[in-house]
């Protein structure tokens, strides 16, 4: 992990422009190969940034970190106040809730809760950015990427988003469609989700169980 603070301006050239002009920001270089910008008040999310695979390119005064795909972020540096390298070692991964890692495990057995003709392909598909929930199959074949939490909020959204981000760079799998599952959604998730063509799903946790609800019914 390296970290550098430096007066900087950005430019990103892809799909879209995007500019960050001249200010004082941490970049962040990881050990597998992304590199993002971040300022002081957007708790953890950057500014901008470019997932693996990628590389930079280091130039007096010129960063430059491109992809495959020929997108680029060229930071322009004035001024470097802090610049090191720390070797974090091995992650022993995130240890979940208990109730969300068992709706994972519940879902798995159950796939076609999520639609009739679904199948498992695995759970904690392995990505360059962390592991996907499940990964699954629709009944046409399409590949799905499936992200489990209790309570569905807009960085669930997000950290799904950057998984079918970096899936639908693989040939073999795309295109991926986006499955965001969890017991509650909020209503910010659920439209920020479908604006991006993410499916939302509420799981019932007691019924993926098979223990009925205890409320009173009529019949």
């Amino acid at each position: 992990m390296r970290l550098v603070i430096a007066r900087c301006q950005v430019n990103y050239v892809g799909r879209l422009t995007a500019h960050l002009p001249m200010a004082n920001r941490l970049l962040l270089i990881k050990a597998d190969g992304s590199v993002s910008i971040h300022s002081d008040d957007r708790a953890y999310k950057p500014l901008n940034w470019m997932s693996p695979p990628c590389w930079l390119i280091q130039d007096p005064g010129v960063w430059t970190v491109q992809n495959k795909a020929g997108e680029k972020l060229v930071i322009t540096l004035e001024e470097v106040m802090h610049d090191s390298a720390h070797e974090l070692g091995p992650e022993p991964g995130l240890v979940k809730d208990g109730v969300e890692a068992h709706l994972q495990e519940l879902l798995a057995e159950h796939i076609v809760t999520l639609g009739d003709g679904y199948t498992l392909v695995r759970r904690e598909y392995p990505t360059a950015i962390g592991p996907v929930d499940i990964m699954a199959r629709d009944g046409k074949g399409a590949a799905v990427a499936v992200e489990i939490k209790r309570r569905g909020e807009i960085d669930g959204v997000e950290q799904l988003t950057r998984y079918l981000e970096l899936l639908n760079r693989d040939p073999l799998l795309s295109p991926v469609k986006g499955v965001f599952a969890a017991q509650i959604i909020k209503p910010q998730a659920r439209t920020l989700a479908e604006d991006r063509g993410i499916r939302c799903v509420t799981l019932d946790y007691d019924a993926l169980r098979g223990i009925e609800s205890d409320e009173f019914r009529l019949f």
